[in-house]
């Protein structure tokens, strides 16, 4: 029996649905290698256990996933990776990592919290991105 590799959460705080939020951490995991082609999805009724949310909501998220592509539903058996959201090279998200790692534990010891850091974070994301479009 294969075994999800994925767990979900959510964050009330984030502006997006729990649907929205769902299907954004599946296409995270998949931009990040954590998903591969063939790799389950936790079933409904677990995600709906763990997370106290109704049903239909795990079900629009795993649909859209399907609309897009990226996942299959295989009657009696479980929702299944079927595509991939490849970017960079998997390599080199080792390097950033620790480096971010070591950028947020500065954050932390300059004395920012976590939604300091996350508000530093979008901000200077954002700011480039308009930066990279001019």
């Amino acid at each position: 029996m294969e075994v999800p590799v994925i767990e979900f959460h959510l964050d009330g705080r984030s502006g997006l649905s729990p649907y929205q939020q769902l299907v954004q951490q599946v296409r995270h995991a998949l931009r990040l290698g954590l998903l591969a082609e063939g790799d389950q999805l936790p079933k409904v009724k677990d995600v709906v256990a763990a997370l106290a949310i109704n049903p239909n909501t795990v079900l629009k998220a795993y649909r859209e996933l399907e609309h897009d592509g990226l996942v299959a539903a295989r009657p009696g058996v479980g929702t299944f990776v079927t595509g991939t959201l490849g970017g960079a090279s998997f390599a080199a998200f080792g390097p950033l990592r620790q480096d971010l790692r070591r950028w947020l534990a500065k954050a932390r010891k300059a004395g920012l919290d976590d939604e300091s850091i996350e508000a530093l974070l979008m901000s200077t994301f954002h700011e480039s991105a308009r930066e990279d479009i001019a």
